[in-house]
């Protein structure tokens, strides 16, 4: 009953995060597309204004250099969608890595950690990215964007390769999207409310807003959208082993993050007129290029054949605890994925993903529970490269 109630627990949870972060990210990708679709006005206030249709409605949106003449009496604020996206995905941190971090936290095939100490690293990690970020923000390197940007994506790098060597690859990975993240909530919650609030209070009380907090609101935006893509990455990268399983995981977060980046980049070009096609080029190239440099070789194996009782022996011994109809590792109600490898038939159905998710990523068993040896990995390995046969 208690792992029925986690189930539950987790689904509701990761419903709601994608929810709100939908919200977050639906709202964040349409101010920055307004912004740069804004048309000249004749209106000395105005930045522009731009007129569209949806839902069988027209729409008219003006942007107001400073401020409108009068503070309307309701104003709309978006912040909570941030605040709850954030919320939603530590407690999952909490109830997935943090409560099963012997599952998907801790590898000692890469570091021994104990449960306290990883978990210490994992909260410990989010709290320094988000010091270290804010203090570069509010250095006068932050009068440079360029400059700011390549040294964050400099610092993000540094931090994929020290998470892959402290945890596993899941637990890595998710720790890199909960930095980035927390730095995109910090940015709401640290600079672009507060900013606002700010300009708000001024024009309530007949001053000037200061054009810092416009400024720096603007530069923590921008930020954001280009994170954006590299952290819903890291949301949807558990559920593929060749990604965090392989020994080059860092790198895989490291490319991807520029990827993801660049592909952003153009799509805010393009919004703004004609966008040249290097940073799409450049970020789909990225992506390409990882993906052949990660393929696995599907050749035909020269070892010696392979005896299926052998394979046999291994999946009975090291996956049938979990991957069974009736799974006997404890908390288990039903195989992951609803992968059974109970039957010859259901062994060579899984072949492809034996191969990928424990040969050559690694990945499984997780945190390797089930002590797998790198011998009985090449034997299966070997198996599938010939033909994967039964008989």
């Amino acid at each position: 009953m208690e792992a029925y109630f986690l189930d539950w627990l987790s689904l509701l949870l990761r419903w709601a995060h994608l929810v709100v972060g939908i919200a977050w990210i639906g709202a964040s990708f349409y101010f920055i597309w307004l912004d740069n679709h804004l048309e000249d006005s004749t209106d000395a206030r105005l930045v522009g204004d731009l007129w569209a249709v949806h839902g069988g409605g027209f729409y008219h949106a003006e942007k107001f250099k400073a401020a409108p003449p009068q503070i309307p009496a309701r104003l709309h604020w978006f912040k909570w969608e941030a605040y709850w996206t954030w919320i939603t995905g530590f407690f999952l941190l909490v109830l997935i890595y943090y409560a099963g971090a012997e599952l998907y936290l801790i590898d000692p095939a890469v570091l021994p950690l104990s449960k306290p100490m990883a978990i210490a690293i994992g909260i410990g990690s989010l709290i320094i990215s988000l010091v270290v970020y804010e203090v570069l923000c509010r250095s006068p390197l932050a009068r440079d964007d360029a400059l700011l940007g390549s040294v964050v994506f400099v610092l993000l790098a540094a931090a994929a390769w020290g998470l892959c060597q402290l945890f596993g690859g899941r637990g890595a990975f998710i720790h890199y999207g909960a930095i980035i993240g927390t730095i995109m909530a910090g940015n709401v919650a640290h600079v672009i409310i507060p900013g606002q609030r700010r300009t708000v209070d001024a024009l309530a009380g007949g001053r000037a807003p200061d054009p810092k907090d416009a400024a720096a609101g603007k530069q923590r935006s921008v930020h954001n959208t280009y994170f954006t893509l590299p952290v819903l990455f890291t949301m949807v990268s558990s559920h593929y082993a060749f990604a965090f399983g392989t020994r080059w995981n860092w790198l895989v977060l490291v490319a991807l993050t520029l990827a993801g980046a660049l592909i952003r980049v153009w799509f805010v070009l393009r919004h703004k007129g004609a966008a040249p096609a290097w940073p799409i080029v450049a970020g789909l190239g990225l992506i390409i290029v990882l993906g052949l440099f990660m393929a696995p070789g599907m050749e035909k194996s020269l070892q010696s054949e392979v005896k299926f009782q052998a394979v046999r022996n291994i999946i009975d011994s090291r996956c049938l605890g979990c991957h069974a109809a009736k799974p006997t590792f404890q908390g288990l109600n039903e195989a992951p994925k609803g992968i059974v490898l109970d039957t010859p038939q259901q062994i060579r159905a899984q072949a492809g993903a034996i191969l990928a998710q424990t040969v050559v990523s690694n990945a499984m068993p997780p945190g390797n529970l089930t002590a797998i040896t790198d011998q009985e990995r090449a034997l299966l390995g070997r198996w599938v490269r010939a033909g994967a046969r039964t008989d």
